[in-house]
């Protein structure tokens, strides 16, 4: 009995993989607000019905696209944290930032779907918010790193706005890294600036106005690190 229930657990797994992947593609061709379940059922020459034992709705088809998209990126951004190796938290979060840029650059139809515009009609549910954080925590525990070193230089007292403490103070709580609220407004307005980067490069904002991107984004991703207190990385010859 167990044998049989773990064929149907592997063949499930493998539909269920299947469909995920006929949907990337249709992202890839579409976009995801033209993503359509009967379109994904036809072209793995499923019913449509079969295929709603699976994932429902589009939304819950678009949700696990996006969790798995959050993971893989996550994942990146692990990798490169612990690659950096301890005792240098500005090589880690310069590591962090490539490996963000790496990803994006490697999957850019994931990466519109989580940074790109809104798909109309749909929400994104809680289930998306700790897969959603796993890369802005890879940067921020270099900067935890540097704060219980006595390395990073905090804010001045005063210099965050007290509206925007009161939201990062409880952020800072939650996310048990030990961050002052001033640190971590500096860390969010870090977070959201190299986001920017990334979209600018992904979506075509740099063309024919920088070239040297790989040497660009080092100098722009230190240079957040540093203004957010980080003492200043070696430099290494940038990657393609």
């Amino acid at each position: 009995m167990a044998a049989i229930r773990g064929a149907r657990e592997r063949a499930r797994s493998e539909i269920t993989a299947a469909i995920k992947e006929e949907a990337r593609r249709q992202l890839a061709a579409e976009g995801a607000a033209r993503l359509s379940l009967r379109a994904v059922a036809r072209e793995l020459g499923m019913v449509s019905s079969a295929l709603y034992r699976y994932f429902p709705s589009r939304d819950e088809l678009l949700t696990a696209l996006i969790v798995d998209a959050y993971d893989a990126l996550g994942a990146a951004a692990e990798r490169a944290a612990e690659d950096a190796g301890p005792g240098a938290p500005a090589e880690r979060w310069l590591a962090v930032c490539r490996a963000v840029r790496a990803w994006a650059l490697a999957h850019p139809h994931e990466y519109t779907l989580l940074y790109g515009s809104p798909v109309p009609g749909y929400a994104a549910p809680e289930t998306t918010n700790v897969p959603a954080g796993r890369a802005a925590i890879a940067l921020l525990r270099a900067v935890g790193e540097a704060h219980a070193a006595g390395t990073l230089r905090e804010p001045p007292a005063g210099s965050v706005p007290e509206a925007v403490l009161r939201d990062t103070g409880p952020l800072g709580e939650q996310l048990g890294l030990g961050l002052p609220a001033a640190v971590l407004a500096h860390a969010v307005e870090a977070w959201s600036q190299l986001f920017g980067l990334v979209s600018f490069e992904i979506f075509g904002q740099f063309n024919r106005m920088i070239e040297a991107r790989p040497e660009f984004f080092d100098h722009a991703a230190a240079r957040l690190g540093e203004g957010m207190g980080l003492p200043g990385p070696e430099r290494r010859t940038a990657r393609a």
